[in-house]
């Protein structure tokens, strides 16, 4: 049976270097990606910074790396574009650039949700099992972005220049980011425990994003 604490870790300790297994929950884990990928992008906080991925190529970990550092560049990248002095053809420039990203992320996405159906493939699931709203690697993208908004929401907590007033004010939605935090990590580890016990099952269901296939968007496809 596979269950949420998946993860092992081998830590070294003390002076005979004893291997010591410490176990954590997937949502656990990925936070602490989620965090390294943020404070990684922010060393320069350029969004044409090259990812400096430190993880191996084609693991879970890899992946969430990759998605939380596509999500860091875009939500620069979506402050960037709302400048109301933006040059128009930087403004399109970047739009196409988001377009992209968005694609990318899904696509991510749906690569995390395939590891997680290759994770339960032998697991024998009950006559009475239900599913769930979405998938879990779509529960793991609003992870994601939440660290992503605790991050950014802790900067403004910690701003010189900001009224107390302001300051208090983001305390007050940083402290509701913080449960949240909980609360999403403990719903998505719930979920993959039920699905490791067989009681609920996954479906992956392709986004089929309409307006970048030339096939499909009549504003592409009618020229």
């Amino acid at each position: 049976m596979v269950n949420s604490k998946i993860f092992c870790f081998f830590a070294t300790a003390n002076s005979y270097h004893k291997q010591i297994k410490i176990y954590m929950s997937f949502t656990e884990h990925a936070n602490e990606i989620f965090r390294q990928a943020i404070r990684d992008y922010h060393l320069t906080d350029d969004i044409d910074a090259p990812m400096r991925n430190p993880y191996d190529l084609d693991t879970i970990d890899y992946n969430l790396y990759l998605k939380c550092w596509i999500d860091t560049v875009q939500w620069h990248l979506e402050d960037i574009i709302r400048d109301p002095h933006i040059d128009p053809e930087e403004a399109l420039a970047l739009k196409r650039r988001i377009d992209q990203s968005n694609q990318d992320r899904t696509d991510l996405v749906e690569q995390i949700d395939s590891y997680f159906r290759k994770c339960y493939a032998d697991v024998v699931v009950q006559p009475h099992a239900r599913i769930n709203t979405e998938s879990p690697a779509w529960a793991v993208d609003r992870l994601s972005i939440l660290a992503l908004k605790i991050y950014h929401m802790q900067e403004q907590v910690e701003r010189k220049d900001a009224t107390a007033e302001h300051i208090a004010r983001c305390q007050a939605k940083l402290d509701v980011l913080l449960e949240q935090q909980v609360d999403l990590s403990t719903a998505i580890d719930q979920l993959l425990e039920d699905i490791g016990n067989g009681v609920k099952f996954m479906k992956v269901y392709r986004q089929m994003k309409m307006y970048n296939d030339p096939s499909t968007n009549p504003i592409l496809y009618k020229k």
